[in-house]
């Protein structure tokens, strides 16, 4: 079973322990496809950590939400220095308390790697899961990541060789969303139950899940959609809320809306629940911040215009550092680019708003997109990731087991 107690629940006589940090959305998804491949192998294994609502809905039993981690670069993650200090020192206590036969680490480096060197210290074997993007910037990292973690799984088919140039061997085990992403058979179902005439052009508005990217996405996402309802007048859009944005983030969305669009063209706006697939899936196009979203599109096969902004000051250190030629996943995957990525002070509602348009006037290249992302799912290493995953991360705990 996994356990449903807290930091006091009995785990010595009950079974071994294991604690899990998830820091964002993607992770908390990912991690709680692990924990469940985790319990069916190992039923007397109990397992506590940091995530989200796909966590807990697995049954780990969360020490505290990983909300107040969720930020994106290195002058915000300064901005939210003190949440993030005391999820930390709240992590390292119940660390030194129960003492977990292992510690996993889903992606979030910069939280995660302080919690490995603490853990090391403590004699707690590391298994990380889901590789930081040392390959895209950051590549010194590899170093810390040699010292300080026992086993890795990668979830992206470069990252092998990657690690393999720096001396380290990780276990490559596919991509999750594989057999998480499951799009939907009738569109006109979804439609139906959206309130959207068949007739419309549906186009996804997908400003993110974190706070930060909602603040700074979905004003002008709204504006380019504006505008494109001006040029293309039977279009409707439909914005999928995530699972775990609280009604607060939910309000932001609601409020760029009406602040954005005009009160007669606001019935052509949809905001679902809980329906992301069916929504990319439903949409012959999608605007999307850059993320796990972008893959889950190009899974199911839709179009997409990617965006991508952090603060001035990130990007300026960044640019300098970054070593890969894409930002989405969908082009870093294939190698090439698939779909139009906009960056920083590009993005503006006019130039999304020509790069949609120029799209859905032209269904000749719509389909030579959805033709280029069917190549995709060969390359992501087939269904299975969270059970190779989970046999990756207990092959770890058995070796300690042994000595």
């Amino acid at each position: 079973m996994i356990a449903q107690g807290g930091m006091g629940h009995e785990t010595a006589a009950s079974g071994k322990e294991i604690f899990i940090i998830a820091g964002e959305a993607s992770g908390d998804m990912h991690a709680a496809g692990l924990c469940r491949e985790i319990a069916k192998k190992r039923p007397d294994i109990h397992i506590s950590g940091v995530g989200g609502p796909a966590m807990e809905a697995s049954g780990v039993k969360l020490l505290f939400s990983s909300s107040s981690l969720a930020v994106v670069g290195v002058f915000e993650v300064l901005r939210h220095a003190a949440p993030i200090m005391r999820a930390f020192r709240s992590v390292i206590k119940w660390l030194k308390k129960q003492r977990p036969a292992l510690l996993i680490l889903v992606d979030y480096p910069d939280f995660n790697l302080l919690v490995a060197s603490r853990a090391k210290r403590m004699g707690i074997p590391v298994f990380y899961y889901i590789s930081p993007q040392l390959w895209a910037w950051r590549e010194g990292r590899v170093r810390k990541i040699r010292a300080l973690v026992d086993r890795m799984a990668v979830i992206l088919p470069f990252e092998k060789e990657f690690y393999k140039k720096h001396g380290m061997d990780v276990a490559y085990v596919g991509h999750p969303l594989l057999d998480s992403v499951r799009p939907p058979e009738s569109r006109s179902e979804f439609l139906d139950m959206a309130g959207i005439p068949a007739e419309s052009r549906l186009v996804g508005l997908l400003p993110g899940s974190r706070r930060g990217e909602i603040e700074r996405f979905a004003g002008v996402m709204f504006e380019a959609a504006r505008r494109v309802k001006e040029r293309i007048p039977d279009t409707c859009f439909v914005i999928p809320v995530a699972p775990g944005i609280g009604s607060e983030t939910r309000g932001l969305i609601e409020k760029a809306l009406v602040d954005r669009i005009p009160e007669k063209w606001r019935p052509a706006f949809r905001l679902v629940h809980n329906r992301t697939h069916e929504a990319i899936a439903a949409s012959e196009i999608i605007l999307a911040a850059s993320g796990t979203v972008t893959l889950e599109a190009g899974i199911i096969g839709t179009p997409m215009v990617v965006i991508y902004s952090v603060s001035p000051l990130t990007y300026h250190l960044g640019r300098h550092l970054i070593k890969v030629k894409y930002c989405s996943l969908v082009n870093l995957v294939a190698g090439r680019e698939i779909v139009p990525e906009i960056l920083q002070n590009e993005i503006t509602p006019e130039r999304l708003a020509d790069e949609l348009v120029s799209r859905l006037e032209d269904p000749a290249t719509l389909e030579e997109t959805r033709k280029a992302l069917g190549q995709l799912i060969p390359l992501l290493g087939g269904g299975g990731a969270s059970e190779r995953a989970a046999s990756e991360a207990l092959l770890l705990l058995e070796e300690q087991e042994s000595r």
